[in-house]
């Protein structure tokens, strides 16, 4: 596998006035799980944005998050001996682009299928506490302003998870004093099981487990499943707060003080190489999942106690099928949802649908894969090949308001290279957008 230079920054910075508005993206899809930010500001998308500064990425697939006028990038690079891998945290200036700290920490992963040997997730901030879920399950707490770790349990450890496919690929849920996490680990009898053969394997009743945010003591554990690639998110049934995991077999909702599993909905292809990985979309008491492999989307109506089924998609019938989330989650605006339906190109396309009823608005005849970000009244979309779209949200067409592509470098800044799959992120005026070898950093022009 080809690993990239230890060196930080290939490109020089410019200087930028500091970043203002909604400074925070704490954690995978942003502050409410939706991938959406209200800007306090109004934005030109009419002109590209202009280049900030550029880092060299290493292995892995996910975007960053933002704390505190800190970009904070988690990734790995080969050990110093050259003949290992550790897993990286960088802590970036947002303003500047300029290295703050760094800290490592060895790792052992072997991927299945030959992707990259990086994490898959990213990290969750609260106060003054950074968390990171390695690809082989290592759980770190970190200290905001060092990087200093704090603790760390190899959570594939000490609960036999047998490799999942593409390693561990869930970020952390920090709930008042714990942080949750999906570890989806399997008794003694079947950590001899060859790798890749799932259909053997059983869970342990550790689905989900719950650590001490101070200590990184278990707290709890629930749910009898397998990991998945999805992250847990919470629910707010009235004045009860929920947990929930699309997990390996199916959507689960835990209470989170005690990990004991309310209601189940069974959800997977029956294919052993498929994976549920989007996070479950929320409308106040209505729950949307899906996957792209077999069996397409759902949508239940809950409670504290149940989950009953509104619509779903004819399994195997992909012409049929609403939408067929792969690993992008879509964004939910005025009661129709926006994203990408597909697993591989040519076989995927962005589309709108209605949330109550899974009809079918419209869809790009581009044959693509994209992940997508909601700034506004806007849709920033990410193709996978470096390309950006702004799209003008409506039911009645695919509006297109501006398009750039990253993809190809100019004397200012670097490209962004395929695979592009971590959806944007947007704070302040900032736009952050990864690629395979890099992160840019771009500002936002405003009116």
């Amino acid at each position: 596998m080809f690993y990239r230079s230890l060196g930080l920054i290939a490109w020089m910075t410019i200087h930028l006035a500091p970043v203002s508005g909604q400074e925070q993206w704490p954690r995978f899809l942003g502050v409410n799980f939706d991938g959406t930010v209200e800007p306090d500001t109004s934005f030109d998308w009419s002109q590209e944005p202009t280049f900030a500064w550029s880092i060299e990425a290493g292995t892995g697939y996910g975007i960053g998050t933002v704390a505190e006028s800190r970009y904070l990038h988690f990734d790995a690079v080969p050990s110093a001996d050259g003949f290992g891998v550790q897993e990286r945290l960088r802590s970036f200036d947002l303003e500047s682009g300029k290295l703050q700290w760094v800290h490592t920490q060895p790792i052992v992963y072997r991927d299945l299928y030959g992707y990259e040997d990086g994490p898959r997730s990213s990290a969750s901030v609260n106060g003054n506490q950074i968390f990171t879920l390695g690809v082989s399950g290592n759980l770190t707490c970190r200290d905001l302003a060092t990087g200093n770790q704090t603790w760390m349990v190899n959570t594939s450890q000490q609960y036999g998870v047998v490799q999942n496919f593409f390693g561990v690929g869930s970020s952390p849920l920090v709930l008042d004093n714990q942080v949750v996490v999906m570890v989806g680990g399997s008794p003694p009898e079947d950590q001899n099981i060859a790798p890749g053969r799932l259909d053997r394997v059983i869970p342990n009743g550790t689905a989900l487990v719950s650590f001490d945010r101070k200590t990184g003591k278990e707290r709890w554990r629930g749910g009898d499943d397998l990991a998945s690639y999805s992250s847990p998110r919470t629910l707010q049934v009235g004045n009860e707060t929920l947990v929930l995991l699309l997990a390996r077999g199916g959507l689960l909702a835990l209470d989170p003080n005690t990990g004991e599993v309310r209601w189940r909905f069974d959800h997977r292809a029956a294919t052993l190489e498929s994976v549920n990985a989007i996070m479950p979309v929320v409308n106040g008491k209505q729950v949307f999942i899906s996957e792209c492999y077999e069996i397409g989307s759902a949508l239940l109506n809950v409670d504290g106690q149940s989950a009953k089924l509104v619509w779903q998609d004819p399994p195997r019938d992909r012409r049929r099928q609403a939408m067929r989330c792969h690993w992008s989650t879509p964004i939910l605006i005025n009661g129709y949802l926006y994203g990408c339906s597909g697993r591989n190109a040519p076989d995927s396309d962005f589309r709108c649908i209605e949330f109550s009823s899974g009809n079918v608005q419209w869809s790009d005849p581009r044959r693509i894969r994209s992940s997508v970000t909601r700034v506004g009244d806007n849709l920033v979309l990410l193709e996978e090949r470096g390309a950006v779209q702004i799209i003008r949200p409506t039911p009645e067409k695919l509006e297109i308001v501006s398009e750039w592509n990253f993809s190809i470098p100019d004397e200012k800044r670097p490209a962004i290279r395929y695979p592009c799959w971590a959806a944007p992120l947007v704070v302040g005026d900032r736009l952050l957008i990864r690629g395979d070898e890099n992160v840019l950093c771009l500002k936002i022009k405003t009116k």
